[in-house]
């Protein structure tokens, strides 16, 4: 399993990654309704990052109140802890119209230059996939893709590595034949391996979903 489940925060952040397993699942059953939080917050963009002062200015029902103490107390939690959280609100992402596209819709490994993780829950809309490393090929391994990143790149052949690192082209994967990705689902706050110097694990391979016409996602993520 490259997946290990648990029951509390302080196990989500102690347990170490080691091989294939490279993700961490608190499985959490939340109470409160989130969808109203989304629907009482202003939003006409793409993108839009909540704070908490605006979260606190919202008049919301006993259960919309539950749902707030929850992102409130998550974003403390992981402050405490030493990350950075981030709450959107998700209509969409930048796509990008190329033959292989580096947006985070397409699969990926997060990188860094210092040991971290990357976190991460979705409390309402549709949720990321992660794919076992066993069933994801780097894009830059198949031939076809690497000869035609080979037309594009104009530098020196010894140069091409880095071409493929400026450009993120080595952070990205496709699904092999038969792959079956799993969806990290609403209220679980996850844990993912990132590609780091001192990294124990193979980076988690994930991906955002393409959103619904329409429908906007409730995210924390750093």
């Amino acid at each position: 399993m490259h997946y290990h489940n648990v029951k509390q925060f302080s196990d989500l952040t102690s347990t170490p990654f080691h091989n294939e397993m490279n993700a961490i699942c608190w499985e959490r059953e939340l109470k409160g309704n989130f969808e109203e939080i989304v629907d009482a917050l202003p939003f006409d963009g793409t993108i839009k990052e909540v704070n908490r002062e605006e979260l606190l200015t919202l008049s919301l029902s006993e259960e919309g109140q539950q749902a707030r103490e929850i992102l409130l107390n998550d974003l403390s939690l992981l402050e405490e802890y030493g990350a950075s959280p981030v709450l959107n609100l998700i209509k969409s992402y930048e796509r990008d119209d190329f033959f292989f596209p580096t947006d985070v819709y397409s699969y990926h490994v997060d990188r860094s230059p210092i040991p971290t993780s990357t976190f991460l829950c979705t409390y309402f809309g549709a949720a990321s996939d992660i794919l076992p490393n066993d069933q994801a090929e780097q894009k830059i391994l198949v031939p076809e893709i690497r000869n035609r990143l080979k037309e594009l790149h104009d530098g020196d052949k010894a140069d091409f590595d880095d071409f493929l690192k400026e450009h993120f082209f080595d952070l990205h994967y496709q699904e092999k034949a038969g792959a079956q990705p799993i969806n990290l689902g609403n209220g679980h706050l996850w844990r993912l391996a990132v590609d780091h110097p001192d990294s124990p694990s193979l980076p988690c391979v994930h991906r955002a979903p393409i959103e619904k016409d329409g429908n906007t996602r409730l995210l924390l993520i750093c």
